[in-house]
């Protein structure tokens, strides 16, 4: 998984420390070209920062990804809130950061040209999601639509993105995101989608370490992301993603997330 080597002092290190190459898997919301084009450059930053060798890594689909995180393949990952509750029970991943100041938001969004103004509308209807056990894009709207005994068929098209191109092009009349990668997506895609309704907020996306991962390194890369937060280049980095800063986490965070008692990933990630 990772190699470990010897290194002379690095930056603002004074003693020779354990430096580590170490993958960094990110949920796969968007394109695996996309996500590589906005972490890379964030990962080398780190990476310099750290003296550690961050190598991104992501799948082709959420559900891929889930598969891996069940395997303990991603020394540090970025998970949505959901995984992480699942994950850090087992392989035990631990959270060390998440986005500052930040609650996720679920969305459905629908063409702008739609007439559909509720839920209530979408009755008998396909609808687009990014997978299965995608939180707030995907596990949140449908509990809602179901609970309100709203009837649909749930189809999976395997990211962000793509929830948002398919609707944009008509082929659902709806799908469901979230705020960030609504903004993010491509803005000839996204001036043609409104938003038709949103969920409540909770703890965002997690940053996990692996327990496998030293803790030196696991404080070198907290520090070096909160550090983000003051320093200009930092900052130009941390907007490309929608960032408006970092934050120190712990596993109880989440815990707004576990009270909803889901059990989705049960059996998915067994099949």
């Amino acid at each position: 998984m990772r190699s470990v080597l010897f290194a002379t002092a690095l930056f603002t290190l004074t003693s020779p420390v354990l430096a580590e190459t170490l993958t960094f898997g990110v949920v796969p919301q968007q394109s695996a070209k996309k996500l590589a084009k906005k972490w890379t450059p964030i990962l080398r930053y780190l990476s310099a920062k750290t003296g550690d060798e961050l190598r991104f890594s992501t799948a082709k689909n959420i559900p891929t990804f889930e598969k891996r995180l069940a395997a303990g393949q991603y020394d540090f990952a970025y998970m949505n809130p959901y995984h992480y509750t699942v994950f850090h029970q087992d392989p035990g991943y631990e959270a060390f950061a998440r986005q500052k100041n930040k609650r996720i938001k679920g969305i459905v969004v629908v063409r702008k040209d739609s007439p559909l103004t509720e839920l209530t509308e979408l009755a008998g209807q396909a609808l687009a999601f990014p997978s299965p056990a995608a939180f707030a894009a995907s596990v949140l709207p449908r509990a809602r639509l179901t609970n309100d005994g709203i009837p649909f068929k749930a189809s999976y098209v395997s990211s962000h993105d793509s929830v948002y191109l398919n609707v944009a092009r008509g082929y659902f009349p709806a799908g469901g995101g979230v705020m960030r990668t609504f903004n993010n997506t491509d803005p000839a895609v996204r001036e043609q989608l409104k938003i038709l309704w949103t969920t409540h907020t909770y703890t965002p996306h997690a940053f996990a370490a692996h327990p496998s991962v030293s803790p030196a390194a696991v404080e070198r890369l907290r520090v070096a992301m909160i550090a983000m937060n003051d320093d200009p280049e930092g900052q130009v980095l941390l907007k490309s993603i929608n960032f408006k800063g970092m934050q120190a986490a712990r596993n109880s965070d989440w815990d707004d997330v576990r009270a909803l008692g889901l059990n989705i990933l049960d059996k998915l990630i067994r099949q």
